[in-house]
């Protein structure tokens, strides 16, 4: 009797002898199919699951279905998208290091929330070099980024930070494990 496709046999990744993740694999080719597919770059169009189906051999709710349940298996512990930044008219990054003191991170973490040209705040405990509690990633077109950063650590009401200014973009791409 053929193994349920739901009950995946591990798979072990090793690279030069050391085992680095366990994985799972499905004895149903179209699972594994799909599985391979997702580890790629999705089509981009208005629906790129359907297209993603036609390759894998399944149907579009099939595939969606298949997502969530290995989601739930904790198959796929993380699915996200890789921006390509240049692409799409973003030029300019930056991390922000500030110095907030620790009883304004909750009110400076809303203030920088606020600027749609940030796109990640955090705070970081132990603080780095002792200091730099927030971090922000700041994201523009060409330009006026000093300006950006001189607006929000006005509105935000702190002037002790340093910018990490991104001078390249690397490549980008997906982890393939099988």
């Amino acid at each position: 009797m053929k193994e349920d496709w739901r009950q995946p046999n591990l798979l072990t990744f090793c690279c030069q002898g050391q085992v680095f993740q366990e994985m799972k694999h499905f004895d149903d080719n179209s699972q594994d199919n799909l599985l391979r597919q997702l580890q790629g770059d999705l089509p981009v169009e208005k629906r790129p699951f359907r297209a993603l189906a036609s390759r894998a051999g399944m149907n579009e709710e099939a595939v969606l279905d298949t997502i969530g349940t290995l989601v739930q298996q904790g198959v796929i512990r993380k699915f996200g998208a890789i921006l390509r930044h240049q692409r799409a008219g973003i030029t300019r990054n930056a991390m922000v290091i500030w110095v907030v003191p620790p009883d304004r991170t909750e009110e400076t973490g809303a203030v920088f929330a606020s600027f749609r040209e940030i796109t990640h705040c955090y705070e970081r405990r132990p603080p780095f070099e002792g200091r730099y509690n927030l971090f922000t990633m700041i994201h523009t077109g060409k330009g006026a980024m000093e300006d950006l950063i001189a607006t929000i650590s006005s509105k935000a009401g702190i002037g002790d930070y340093q910018v990490l200014e991104s001078l390249e973009e690397f490549k980008k791409s997906s982890m393939e494990y099988f």
